[in-house]
């Protein structure tokens, strides 16, 4: 049979980088291995081969510059983008972002992230797509797909059981072998498959007694030779511990450089003996396959030659966002809004938190805030703003109000250059410095400029970071001495860290003043890569609580709706540390309740990642679930309000109070964290222990009403007829869901076994069609360590959520 142009492609690619690979010695391919820097590996000219550029971009491409200076698209959150159930949607996202990628000069993005949600505790969820691997996996492949059809690579994470932060880099999970197949390689498995993906991220913990970064058995047997993956593997940053065990164990690349367990010691582990030289051209095959795709090596095809049209960033950013918005409730047809007046409340109405914090983040060129989108939507003098109730009780990164700048000196304090600094964060990594700036002259870096406050009275000023410095504000100074890390277990406290309030002045609204923040750069001997990382923090003064509440009912009391948006902050939701609890920060519980007793027409908005609890949520008309939105989310948001879209997502993950989950544990005992409860997390937990959640997973209303009247099964076909019974256009996600005919305590009650989206005008029928996977009735047999196929008699539920169950049939299988 002849070869398929796709397959003469890859043959010739395969073939250029057997003739690149053929060109290096030994300390060429480890370097190769090492990585040059923090983002990108070592440029090979001898043999036509570019610098290989990584970057972050689960949401946005950073790019290399971790600056506000280099502004990026910031779409909204993972979990919005699983709540879309539309991996078509997904699909496009991956577009984007692969022409935000190329316009930054990245090859690679370090995205999507496709880890569990496991216990509704887990702090970076907000960057997970679902409790459901089925759903994980087939919104991962559209991501990746997207992506890689623009001619960028993607790099799945992190591989593998990397479910929560605690003790991140040192935790043991003790995963059974079907729990690891059913549900956390299931998503992986299913992008492999379904959208070939040319890298893998191997995660910080360890599994079952061995780190991720050196686990043979999951990597080159389970990843590599069952599923046929072909692509790179790369560590998660700092998360590669032993040379040999590294290069046998399956990791290509050691990230970031150069100062990592490859280059020099790889070689000099070849040449005593410990590692064959073929593990090594094997590892360095995978990068060169890589290089090739992309377009990094010459005399390699790209597998993209031409990039797909321009996408408008802004545009998919607010359709993506209202798309994902989930109505959980509308008691009365709270929403659309009616025409009145409007109340809005919060404190995240005004200063919108549109992504979650650490690695995701990323730097927009706009943030519309729910007060601009609804300022820009409403008729003018029909809306009034209270703040209600600030969640940030903790200081932020300096940004309203600020012009700053940043100078770099030398030990005699001549100027070595300046560099731009849109906000108060300065994260300069590799050689991301300033022009006329190197690391080895550099002494201190100076955050200079002017603060205008926006409120009389007293401003806190504080620090981000570790090491020596000095805080001046209007001709004072009030800190000069050594910050020291609050958890020296993290070498990313730098990043990730709370802010430390140093000083506190009285000032005046409009009034600028001159601030300054000094910091003497030295290197802790733990970190292995250069880095310039800390931040200028600043909290406006703190008005009186009651107050502010007593406001926000008084504005309630005099508007037809009263909207309320409430908000959890990168203290709570954010890598490098799991939640503690569910609830809302601050006294923004209280204000629902407040303003819900003055006004029955209250509405609110809930602007956070994951779960959160809503103790209120019978005493108002309707919630909605608008997540961490993206830069346009203001803007969604009063398409939704205002009824000019109606709001599409659907729950991807169980909502409930923390009481009542059935999986909470993600704190390690004496190192270890056993995953007891074995296949049952999600809402196959709840389901198993009787529990009744907040909101159920799949739940999510729109605007128009749906009449599901007929579900035909034909072979593990399954089509199904809906009509919209409302009085506009909408939107439907039929979910199917698989329940055995005969109980058995070692599986699910049910579980989801395919979806797919219709639309249609009012009156107007569609059909959903969805095929039920062979996966969907197989287990995984420790015993014979293979995949079992159950025959028997299995009920198909044609639902709107996981306890919605519309239609159902019977199938034998």
């Amino acid at each position: 049979m002849a070869a398929t142009p796709g397959n003469q492609a890859d043959q010739a690619r395969e073939a250029a980088v057997e003739a690149a690979l053929g060109k290096l010695d030994l300390d060429a391919k480890t370097r190769l291995l090492a990585g040059q820097d923090m983002w990108s590996l070592l440029e090979l000219p001898e043999i036509g081969l570019k610098s290989l550029v990584m970057s972050d971009g689960p949401i946005g491409v950073r790019g290399v510059r971790w600056t506000a200076d280099d502004p990026s698209i910031a779409l909204p959150s993972p979990t919005a983008l699983a709540a879309t159930w539309d991996p078509g949607l997904a699909r496009r996202a991956g577009t984007l972002l692969a022409q935000e990628a190329r316009r930054k000069g990245v090859h690679v993005l370090l995205a999507p992230t496709v880890n569990l949600h496991r216990s509704p505790l887990g702090g970076r969820h907000f960057e997970a797509y679902s409790e459901d691997p089925y759903l994980t996996g087939h919104i991962g492949a559209g991501y990746v797909t997207g992506v890689q059809e623009g001619g960028v690579g993607t790099t799945v994470k992190h591989f593998v059981a990397n479910d929560a932060e605690t003790d991140r880099f040192t935790v043991n999970n003790l995963v059974s072998e079907r729990a690891l197949r059913e549900l956390y390689l299931r998503p992986f498995e299913i992008i492999v498959e379904n959208a070939h993906p040319w890298g893998v991220m191997t995660a910080y913990n360890t599994v079952n007694g061995t780190t991720m970064t050196e686990h043979r058995y999951l990597v080159n047997e389970v990843l590599r030779g069952e599923w046929g993956f072909d692509g790179y593997n790369v560590s998660d940053w700092m998360a590669g511990r032993s040379t040999v065990g590294a290069i046998e164990g399956g990791l290509d690349v050691a990230m970031p450089g150069p100062q990592t367990v490859y280059g020099e010691a790889l070689a000099r582990a070849v040449r005593d003996g410990e590692v064959e030289e073929a593990t090594v051209d094997e590892a360095v095959r995978n990068v060169l396959r890589l290089a090739a795709r992309v377009g990094a090596l010459d005399g390699a095809e790209p597998a993209v030659a031409e990039p797909p049209a321009a996408v408008d960033g802004e545009a998919l950013a607010r359709e993506i966002a209202r798309r994902a918005f989930v109505l959980v409730k509308n008691d009365n047809g709270a929403l659309p809004l009616k025409p009145g007046t409007v109340a809005l409340i919060g404190a995240a109405a005004r200063d919108a938190r549109v992504l979650g914090g650490g690695s995701a983040t990323v730097f927009p060129s706009r943030t519309v805030s729910p007060l601009d989108g609804l300022t820009a939507a409403l008729p003018e003098g029909t809306l009034s703003y209270a703040v209600g109730a600030d969640p940030n009780t903790e200081l932020a990164v300096a940004d309203k109000g600020f012009s700053l700048k940043a100078v770099c000196r030398d030990t005699d304090g001549n100027i070595l250059g300046t560099g731009s600094a849109p906000n108060g964060q300065l994260q300069w990594m590799g050689s991301d410095l300033p022009e006329g700036v190197t690391h080895d002259r550099l002494h201190t870096v100076e955050l200079t400029g002017t603060f205008t406050p926006r409120d009389t009275g007293p401003h806190t000023f504080g620090i981000k970071g570790t090491g020596h410095f000095t805080l001046t504000v209007a001709g004072t100074t009030y800190y000069d001495d050594v910050q020291r890390p609050a958890d020296d277990s993290d070498p990313f406290e730098a990043f990730f860290g709370s802010p430390v309030p140093r000083a506190q002045a009285e000032l005046t609204a409009g009034e600028p003043v001159e601030v300054s923040l000094t910091y003497v750069y030295a290197l802790p001997e733990e970190v292995p890569f250069k880095v310039v990382a800390f931040a200028l923090a600043h909290q406006e003064p703190q008005r009186d609580p009651d107050e502010l509440i007593a406001e926000a009912v008084e504005a309630a009391r005099a508007a037809d709706t009263a909207v309320v948006v409430v908000a959890t902050t990168d203290r709570v939701e954010s890598e490098g540390f799991d939640r503690k609890d569910l609830t809302l920060p601050g006294r923004q519980d209280e204000l629902v309740r407040a303003v819900a007793a003055a006004n029955p027409n209250t509405v609110v908005v809930v602007n956070s990642g994951s779960p959160v609890e809503l103790p209120w949520r019978d005493e108002v008309a309707a919630v909605l679930l608008s997540w961490f939105p993206g830069q346009e989310g203001g803007a969604a948001l009063a398409d939704v309000l205002t009824g000019a879209h109606e709001p599409g997502g659907r729950l991807p993950t169980t909502w409930g109070s923390l009481a009542d989950a059935p999986v909470t544990q993600v704190t390690p005992a004496d190192g270890e964290l056993p995953y007891t409860e074995d296949v049952f997390i999600g809402y196959r937990a709840w389901e198993k222990e009787g529990r009744t959640p907040s909101y159920p997973f799949g739940h999510g209303l729109g605007y128009t009403d749906w009449s599901y009247e007929s579900a035909e099964v034909e072979g593990t076909t399954v089509r199904v007829r809906v009509r919209n019974s409302g009085e506009r256009a909408g939107r439907e996600v039929v979910q199917v869901y698989l329940a055995p005919g005969e109980a058995d305590a070692g599986r699910p009650r049910r579980w989801l076994a395919g979806f797919a989206s219709v639309a249609a005008g009012p009156g107007e029928s569609a059909e959903a069609v969805v095929e039920l996977p062979r996966r969907a009735f197989e287990i995984w047999d420790e015993a014979a360590r293979g995949w079992s196929f159950v025959k028997g008699s299995y009920e198909i539920q044609v639902s709107r959520s996981i306890t919605d169950r519309r239609l159902t049939a019977t199938i034998n299988v």
